[in-house]
């Protein structure tokens, strides 16, 4: 039998189960790419600080009453504290981080730490939910970004496996 011939009869044996995560993880990227196309607002100067010339900004706060958009700029602000402050940044002390700010852990997913060939994965992602929005971070190899985005039909944040925060 020819090589190209074996060849293919064992690219037909890959298990459709790696597109479905092929997909997932492509999914995963465009949805953490997405907020880093998205453009940021630009400050104005309120009345304030024109008049002062050094009125410092407002520190962000979390409001469970409000929508994902207006809690980003603090969950953004209790993640990078955690990722300067240096130490274990897998999925728990992420997650364990959230609640000790305020958020309701019921509320959050979490992806694994370790791949199917039990190495360290290179990314992991997060998310606290609010009604029908999402607030999604990641940290990994690409550094930290976070992003909005609607609840999926599954009633979820995050596409694909996660781990069942238990503890």
């Amino acid at each position: 039998m020819s090589g190209t011939g074996r060849r293919q009869r064992t690219l037909r044996r890959i298990p459709a189960r790696r597109s479905v995560i092929a997909a997932a993880v492509g999914l995963l990227a465009v949805t953490a790419l997405a907020g880093c196309v998205a453009s940021a607002p630009k400050p104005t100067a309120s009345a304030t600080s024109a008049a002062s010339g050094s009125a410092a900004p407002a520190t962000p706060a979390i409001d469970l009453n409000g929508t994902a958009n207006q809690n980003k700029a603090y969950f953004d602000m209790v993640n990078q504290k955690l990722i300067a402050a240096g130490g274990d940044l897998s999925g728990r002390p992420f997650i364990d981080n959230l609640i000790k700010a305020g958020y309701p852990k019921v509320d959050m997913e979490v992806t694994p730490d370790r791949t199917a060939a039990n190495l360290a994965a290179d990314n992991i992602q997060f998310s606290v939910r609010f009604g029908t929005t999402c607030l999604i971070g990641q940290y990994g190899n690409i550094g930290y970004a976070s992003t909005v985005t609607k609840v999926l039909a599954t009633g979820r944040c995050l596409v694909g496996t996660t781990r069942t925060i238990d503890w």
